[in-house]
């Protein structure tokens, strides 16, 4: 039987999750949890560096917060916290930074694309924007993860370059201390082929970023009216369609039961069934799959529900790791 392995996940707190992150991000991160220790967390101080309105975070704090426990994640089987309650989260980043080279920071990709931007648009200050908390980013990150003694941390492609950075710090800093303490080197989990990437209502990648996703918990009718406006083509009814070339269609593939998919696509390919009714067909699915968790996120984010308590309780079961974490850094490093 293999070893349980410790899973760490950072959770961005910028607003109601969509479609595209259930698909790509909560489903597998609740499916890790049936057979390994899990630990997600709310990347509340990675947001500064973005959100500067202290009611907007919050409330997306709360938000993110409340869709991830409405889709089923378990607080007692995973930990799920807020990175601001964890204060050894920033002491270690502290004490990593001094392990950390300026040249690596300099290639970190979040950094390269403000300063390229910057020069695309003629600026002659490439650091125009750039905050410490964007340039510090990784370390961060990595501080997040290495807190935890985490073994493997599910993230995106786009992310690959973070989970090697994190390797890099702790290598830097066991080759210093490791005859009193090691880092265990963290590995990514990255999703494959393209089976969790969705399409937004434009066609692109769904992403916040482009304003075309879906947000899971939208208001019934507000929720139909979204869909009803994804762009389609002028085909007639009566005409043979290709459903692959469809959002809506390639939409409902991911949502609905094979069954009904397979038998959408024959009437679309054989004609007879037009957009408006395929539109229908996705609303009532979607609906279906997330009615009941709508309703469950508008009770947890209601004044008074148990959303604190739940984070409460996991900050106070993630500090306990942390402490340990730190105790062990600070007596390598000579601070105990």
């Amino acid at each position: 039987m293999a070893a349980t392995k410790t899973y760490l996940t950072g959770i961005q707190t910028s607003g109601m999750p969509h479609l595209g992150n259930y698909i790509g991000a909560i489903q597998p991160a609740l499916a890790a949890a049936d057979s390994n220790e899990t630990l997600y967390f709310l990347a509340d101080y990675h947001s500064l560096n973005t959100v500067k309105d202290p009611a907007k975070l919050r409330e997306d704090i709360r938000s993110v917060a409340a869709t991830w426990l409405a889709c089923g994640l378990d607080p007692q089987r995973t930990v799920l916290y807020r990175q601001s309650s964890i204060p050894e989260v920033f002491e270690l980043a502290t004490i990593l930074a001094s392990v950390t080279a300026k040249g690596m920071m300099n290639r970190a990709h979040a950094y390269k694309a403000a300063r390229d931007r910057n020069e695309a648009a003629g600026s002659t200050e490439l650091d125009a924007g750039v905050n410490m908390g964007l340039f510090n980013y990784p370390i961060l990150m990595a501080a997040d993860i290495l807190v935890m003694e985490a073994d493997v941390v599910p993230v995106g492609r786009d992310q690959v370059q973070h989970i090697e950075y994190t390797a890099d710090i702790a290598g830097a800093f066991n080759h210093l201390y490791g005859d009193t303490y090691s880092f265990p080197i963290p590995e990514g989990s990255y999703p494959e082929g393209q089976g969790s990437v969705l399409p937004g209502v434009d066609g692109r990648k769904m992403s916040k970023s482009y304003d075309n996703h879906i947000p899971l918990f939208m208001p019934e009718n507000k929720l139909k009216k979204l869909i009803r406006r994804i762009p389609t083509d002028s085909t007639p009814v009566e005409d043979p369609k290709d459903p692959d070339t469809s959002v809506p269609f390639q939409l409902l593939t991911h949502f609905a039961e094979p069954e009904r998919t397979d038998a959408v696509r024959k009437r679309l390919e054989a004609g007879g069934m037009g957009w408006g009714e395929l539109k229908n067909e996705l609303f009532e699915v979607l609906n279906a799959r997330f009615g009941g968790m709508r309703a469950r996120y508008d009770d947890l984010m209601a004044p008074g529900s148990e959303l604190d308590d739940v984070l409460a309780a996991g900050a106070v079961r993630a500090r306990e790791r942390a402490r340990a974490t730190l105790a062990k850094v600070r007596r390598a490093v000579g601070i105990d």
